[in-house]
């Protein structure tokens, strides 16, 4: 397998009021790489395009072999009228490597009876979906919000065994999710989609050691270099504002507060905020 399990260059897909635009991205083998932005940004049609569920209009994905792929989407794609043991028979003809052993276990281990899918709750069709990607032996996981509607107990033991799934460094995942605060404790590097297009691709550490909030009020706003600022957004009685180099800023500006980053504060910032 390639060093990056995907690997993209020059992506175009153009509908009428939307085109995702992708120059460059790689995912690197043995990683967790997130994938954020807002309601319409891209992402669920980025996943549908490495996955071939949609056909590109021009670029090169370089991606593993289907066999290789286990894949969540956003949508349950199994047929409502099968009950949860049918499909141990029908993934038997579709994987090669198909385990009906771990099929089970995690069944068992997700408490999921034996009846229609049709009854049963979103969490638990979400979690159904997870074990059936999960027990071809899967060298990448692609993943559309794995962990909506499930319980904060469960999103917890599903990023466990995520986690564990990447553990010898030669599997990868790719998820895209609204949950951001799951990325922050499992991701390795995190990619950042806005109308169509990266607009920040950091690791992880890279993001929550070197850039920080600075916050200040009204009046001390002229105060701030102009260049040191990434991006900015006006409260009612402050300003909170996006700095790089976190450190040598907090020597820089040692009167204001410097607060660490969240990723959903990284959005916000990023999207409403005023930017350079």
């Amino acid at each position: 397998m390639m060093d990056n399990v995907i690997a993209i260059k020059n992506l175009v897909k153009q509908y009428e009021k939307f085109t995702l635009n992708i120059d460059n991205l790689e995912i690197p083998k043995g990683s967790i790489v997130g994938l954020i932005g807002e309601n319409g940004a891209g992402k669920t049609t980025l996943l549908k395009a490495i996955l071939k569920i949609i056909t590109i209009d021009k670029g090169e994905i370089k991606i593993c072999p289907n066999e290789d792929i286990g894949v969540v989407l956003d949508n349950i794609f199994f047929p409502e009228i099968l009950k949860v043991s049918d499909l141990d028979t029908i993934m038997k003809d579709i994987y090669q490597n198909w385990d009906s052993k771990l099929y089970n276990d995690y069944l068992k281990e997700f408490n999921l009876p034996n009846q229609v899918i049709k009854k049963l709750s979103k969490g638990m069709r979400k979690k159904l979906e997870i074990a059936v990607a999960l027990s071809h032996h899967p060298k990448l996981l692609i993943l559309d919000e794995p962990t909506s509607g499930l319980d904060p107990v469960m999103r917890s033991e599903i990023l466990d065994i995520f986690i564990k799934f990447i553990e010898d460094e030669e599997n990868s995942i790719f998820l895209s999710t609204h949950i951001t605060s799951d990325l922050e404790h499992i991701a390795d590097k995190i990619i950042f989609i806005d109308k169509g297009q990266i607009i920040l691709d950091k690791t992880r550490d890279d993001l929550m050691e070197n850039f920080g909030i600075l916050r200040c009020g009204i009046k001390d706003f002229s105060q701030i270099d102009k260049q040191d600022i990434r991006a900015y957004k006006k409260n009612r009685y402050n300003y909170d504002i996006l700095m790089e180099n976190k450190k040598q800023m907090q020597k820089k500006y040692k009167d204001f507060v410097m607060d660490k980053i969240t990723l959903d504060e990284l959005m916000i910032l990023l999207i409403k905020g005023v930017t350079k």
